[in-house]
């Protein structure tokens, strides 16, 4: 007998909708000397996952610690020797080099995918990213796709990575001559802060990352902007103890808007904590990336609180004050390619199509106070660089 496949129950072909939701929870740890014998916070953090057996981990690390850090690599074998009963080193350690070179070189993200399949990780092992910014960002876009995501755990070394891009959820390399064309949204496993870093650092790198403070705090907390107006000195002497305090201001400030503005993973076209950012993604570009990112963010800041001065949405004072504490720590506040206006507006178009939707532009109404609008008046902007220029002068 042949059965006639139209006889069959026919199906009502309708949609068939499905939401379901994944809760991300990860730590922020803040020590020194993570990798001395006598601190076990790396092998708490990986004995936290309950499970009995010793983890494989492979580590990838910023080539340019070295410089300051040279027994780092022996440091790293013996910290897993000395708590082998909590972690295995798979392979010996890998090496890349550090700042945006990582993010501009597809073979290094590669490489990395090469490490973790011939060291054997899998979802239950962990990747140790220790870095700058740059190197995490590479290092965690290779974890999220390995596998469809192995553990990381990001070891920031400066302190644009402690208290901004080595804490949150974005992972990216440059592609297409674009900032971050490429990359995911996947939190880390854990973050591990360790401050002995950040006392090797070079003067450029201590520097850049207040700039991201500096702007989480003009646009949610005025009494933090305060904190680093009065203590822009003690900040540019490279004081320990007020730059954990930053670091700890800061790092609290974006994991709150990470985990209550509503779009962690920035579906919308809404993205606050880039205040200042789509001139500084420009300029990087445009300087060869010779620029620090922080020193770009800075710039970045200091345009668009001129913008906002001009708009009538800062006083004088306040405006003075903002870019009065960016020089004060260092910062300078204009290069040649501002003047560049016709490739740095170009800027705008590639952060609406980053985000895609409407251009959506952070600026101040306030201090500790941002407002978003969603157009640009250029000839407007023009004058706020020339404002900036002769601030400079």
């Amino acid at each position: 007998m042949i059965l006639d496949i139209r006889q069959k129950t026919k199906f009502n072909l309708q949609s068939i909708s499905q939401s379901f939701v994944v809760s991300f929870n990860y730590e922020i740890y803040f020590t020194d000397s993570l990798f001395s014998l006598k601190n076990p916070t790396l092998a708490q953090v990986i004995a936290a996952d309950g499970e009995k057996k010793p983890k494989k981990i492979v580590a990838v690390v910023d080539a340019g610690l070295l410089e300051f850090w040279p027994d780092l690599l022996q440091q790293i074998t013996n910290y897993t020797n000395f708590y082998a009963e909590v972690l295995t080193l798979a392979v010996e350690p890998m090496l890349i080099p550090g700042g945006e070179a990582a993010k501009n070189d597809p073979d290094l993200l590669a490489q990395i995918h090469q490490l973790v399949e011939a060291a054997g990780i899998c979802r239950h092992s962990y990747l140790l990213g220790i870095g700058g910014g740059a190197v995490l960002d590479l290092i965690g876009y290779a974890a999220a796709t390995a596998h469809r995501g192995v553990r990381l755990i990001r070891i920031p070394t400066t302190v644009l990575a402690q208290n901004d891009s080595g804490i949150g959820v974005k992972n990216g390399i440059n592609a297409f001559g674009k900032k971050n064309f490429l990359g995911t949204f996947a939190p880390p496993y854990a973050v591990i802060n360790d401050s002995a870093f950040l006392s090797t650092l070079c003067d450029r790198d201590w520097r850049s990352g207040i700039a991201e403070a500096i702007k989480v705090a003009l646009i949610k907390d005025a009494s933090f902007f305060d904190f680093i107006y009065e203590h822009a000195t003690a900040l540019a002497l490279r004081d320990m103890d007020t730059m954990q305090q930053l670091i700890y201001r800061c790092a609290q400030l974006h994991l709150q808007h990470i985990a209550k503005a509503g779009d962690p993973f920035e579906k919308g076209s809404s993205r606050p904590l880039d205040f200042g950012h789509w001139a500084a993604h420009k300029l990087e570009q445009l300087t060869n990336y010779s620029l620090r990112h922080g020193e770009a963010v800075a710039i970045g800041i200091a345009l668009d609180s001129t913008y906002s001065y001009l708009l009538g949405w800062l006083s004088h004072s306040e405006w003075q004050q903002i870019l009065n504490t960016l020089t004060g720590l260092g910062f300078q506040l204009y290069i040649p390619e501002l003047a560049e206006t016709s490739s740095l507006f170009q800027g705008l178009k590639e952060f609406r199509e980053h985000l895609g939707g409407e251009l959506t532009l952070t600026l101040l109404q306030d201090i500790g106070k941002g407002v978003e609008v969603h157009e640009a008046d250029l000839p407007l902007y023009k004058q706020a660089i020339s404002l900036v220029y002769e601030f400079g002068k």
